[in-house]
């Protein structure tokens, strides 16, 4: 590999291939409702281990998701947290990787399993109040955490596997919005470059990600574009995904992907908001900023967390209380600064 990992990233990186080198049996997990650079880096870094003759197992706190399937070339490597595989596999195993995610309340079910493993993280969001312990590899100054095992994988001077760069690719391409947001920077453009050379195919992956969806997913945006609002002074939208519809297309997570950037998309709209109303009673919020408003600082008032410009929160709560309190504080957020941050 042609591009240097950072100087101050070296540290990390040589500790966290020491580790990995040390250890046999190897647990991969990321956050709940993984997305592609979560489930990339998952992929690129178990066909890296599994290519070393280690043995390595995808554990997700939610199943693997659907859209991202076709990167897991042996679907029986990612086992379901609840199963008797998957306990056997954590009691057995010598460290857990945990992948996109740097908090403990992220990891669901796997939390559990992973108790008492040593563990690594390797992720680029900004540090949360209740981090997960262990060996740490983290820059939220990273395109995506894809960029970060990109560093790792080329520090150890082994030859890749394909599979790996087709997850890492897939990992950084959908972190930043297809290389359109602020986060694909000069380097990630570089890294890339080198993923392409060594044969990932831009125009198929694209297919898979973004043209390869079943019909109920444009059946949900039908029934969700009908609950879309806009605030009065125009600076705030929201959509809200009709559960009755969600349930009725017998509809996934997955079907939900992008659908925030509808209300983010409206001109002149400074952030755009999702809401659905999840199984247990409970609300998810994806927040979007176009502008200055941090999303992170707001969704972690609402006990979540993210980036700068996209970020996630699930508040207890029911759907139509929730929805009003993060509307009223994304008002306050918009029309008070720079930072977002509530005025006196």
């Amino acid at each position: 590999m042609s591009y240097e990992t950072p100087h101050y990233r070296r540290k990390a990186v040589r500790e966290v291939l020491d580790a990995l080198s040390g250890a046999q049996r190897i647990l991969l997990t990321t956050h709940v409702n993984a997305d592609g650079d979560g489930a990339g880096c998952e992929v690129a870094m178990a066909e890296w281990l599994r290519d070393q003759g280690k043995e390595a197992w995808i554990i997700n706190p939610t199943p693997f998701p659907e859209s991202f399937s076709f990167l897991l070339r042996d679907a029986a490597w990612s086992l379901d947290p609840g199963g008797a595989r998957a306990r056997e596999m954590a009691r057995a195993a010598d460290l857990a990787v945990v992948l996109d995610t740097g908090e403990v309340p992220r990891l669901g079910r796997v939390r559990a399993l992973i108790r008492g493993l040593s563990t690594i993280v390797v992720d680029h969001h900004p540090a949360g109040p209740d981090p997960i312990p262990g060996l740490s590899f983290r820059d939220p100054e990273a395109g995506a955490t894809g960029e970060l095992v990109f560093d790792l994988l080329s520090a150890s001077e082994r030859e890749w596997p394909p599979n790996s760069a087709l997850g890492l690719y897939v990992a950084i391409l959908t972190d930043t919005g297809s290389f359109r947001f602020s986060n694909a920077s000069p380097r990630v453009h570089r890294i890339v470059a080198e993923l392409l050379g060594l044969g990932v195919d831009p125009e198929t992956i694209h297919r898979k990600v973004y043209g390869d969806y079943p019909l109920r997913k444009l059946q949900l945006l039908r029934a969700c574009l009908g609950e879309l609002e806009v605030d009065p002074l125009g600076d705030l939208a929201w959509m809200t995904v009709p559960t009755q519809a969600y349930n009725a297309l017998s509809a996934t997570p997955d079907d939900l992907e992008g659908l925030v950037d509808y209300p983010r998309g409206i001109r002149d709209v400074e952030v755009g908001l999702l809401f659905r109303e999840t199984i247990r009673g409970g609300t998810k919020v994806s927040f979007r900023s176009n502008g200055d408003v941090d999303v992170n600082v707001l969704a972690r008032r609402f006990g979540g967390g993210g980036h700068t410009k996209a970020a996630g929160a699930l508040v207890e709560g029911p759907l139509d209380q929730v929805r009003g309190e993060v509307i009223e504080a994304t008002r306050r957020a918009i029309r008070s600064g720079p930072e977002g941050v509530e005025g006196p």
